[in-house]
């Protein structure tokens, strides 16, 4: 015989999908019914239209129906109160401050790494996303913000896509794999549809996906910048003055001093420069190597802005061929790709003071 102690059991084991944590300990559990075999669990929803409704009941029917003696499982579901989404936001820890407080300091990551470029056509994004990747692979709780308001592009390059439920004003991301949430633009409009703001906006708009997002205790938060040092850059500047600037250019003269332009703009607004890396360093053929771009820019970059060449990534069609499927080379990549990009993701870890 089924008993309700046995159910629940199953139900602390399963978690919201978005959320990450056991149903249980959300109190999305409204009750347990028990009636022979036949077990109906109803489900506290944190808002209408939950996008993974269907797995979270997927989860249940199958978990419960595994008990000895369970006959038929049904899931009914309802919507929570605003009571109960002000609980749910106070045990997840995303309260609001009150005005008279000010903003409150930005302190969910332990280090916020902004991803900048002089121009664009370098790769940055491309190099954001596998550098996150790997800091996963490596056992850290990653976060992926998707600044390029304009120029979104994680999304695809990461594989990843839906729309992310809002509790109340707060953004719960959506994620790849376990250790890895991602915000982007790209997540709340068409794909094809272009983002005319002026600079207020584009401020709000940043400003709105720093604070207002369910953001894991994150080990690192990866910032993909708009090239050049706009508006963006100089918001982030001043929401997280704890960030550390990461500089992409390619070995080509004109990408390395525009991107110093990128490096002063940091040194003015107060945010380090942990390092430079070089994207299409060379192509490689049958062990030769050309380069095509010109060779040693990135060095020389990063020695003039006294910090270390983080690494030197070849030009190769895998890794747009990766990015164009959403299937990034840090991850599923050859070995001595995983491995490029690992070797990174160490170096900036290494950076830490």
């Amino acid at each position: 015989m089924v008993n309700e102690t046995a159910v629940r059991e199953i139900l602390s084991k399963i978690e919201d999908p978005e959320l990450k944590k056991p149903l249980t300990e959300l109190d999305m559990i409204r009750s347990v019914e028990i009636n022979g075999g036949n077990i109906t669990v109803g489900v506290t929803l944190t808002v209408p239209g939950c996008p993974l409704k269907e797995k979270i009941s997927r989860d249940i029917t199958e978990g419960v129906g595994a008990l000895d003696g369970a006959e038929s499982v049904r899931v009914e579901f309802d919507v929570m109160t605003d009571e109960q989404r002000k609980n749910l936001r106070a045990k997840l820890g995303f309260s609001q401050p009150s005005q008279s407080q000010g903003p409150a300091p930005v302190s969910y990551a332990k280090r916020f790494i902004a991803v900048s470029s002089g121009k664009g056509g370098v790769g940055k994004s491309t190099v954001t996303t596998n550098v996150a990747v790997a800091m996963a692979r490596l056992g850290y709780k990653v976060g992926l913000l998707d600044a390029d308001v304009y120029g979104f592009s994680i999304p695809h390059m990461l594989g990843v896509e839906g729309r992310p439920t809002m509790i109340d004003d707060q953004i719960i991301p959506l994620r790849k794999g376990n250790n890895i949430q991602v915000v982007s633009m790209g997540f709340f409009i068409n794909a094809d549809e272009p983002v005319v703001w002026r600079g207020p906006l584009l401020h709000k708009a940043i400003n709105q996906f720093i604070r207002d997002v369910v953001w894991d205790k994150l080990d690192y938060l990866f910032l993909d910048l708009p090239p050049g040092t706009g508006d963006v850059s100089l918001t982030i500047a001043q929401a997280i003055p704890s960030a550390e600037m990461l500089v992409v250019t390619t070995p080509q003269a004109t990408a390395t001093h525009v991107a110093g332009r990128v490096a002063k703009m940091a040194e003015k607004t107060n945010l380090k420069v942990l390092g430079v890396i070089e994207n299409m360093a060379y192509f490689e053929t049958n062990g030769q190597r050309e380069y095509i771009f010109g060779r040693d820019g990135g060095k020389e970059l990063a020695n003039k802005l006294g910090v270390p060449l983080l690494g030197e990534i070849p030009l190769m069609t895998s890794l747009r061929e990766g990015a164009d499927s959403g299937r990034p080379v840090a991850s599923d990549g050859s070995p001595e790709q995983v491995a490029l990009f690992e070797q990174i993701a160490r170096q900036i870890d290494g950076t830490a003071v």
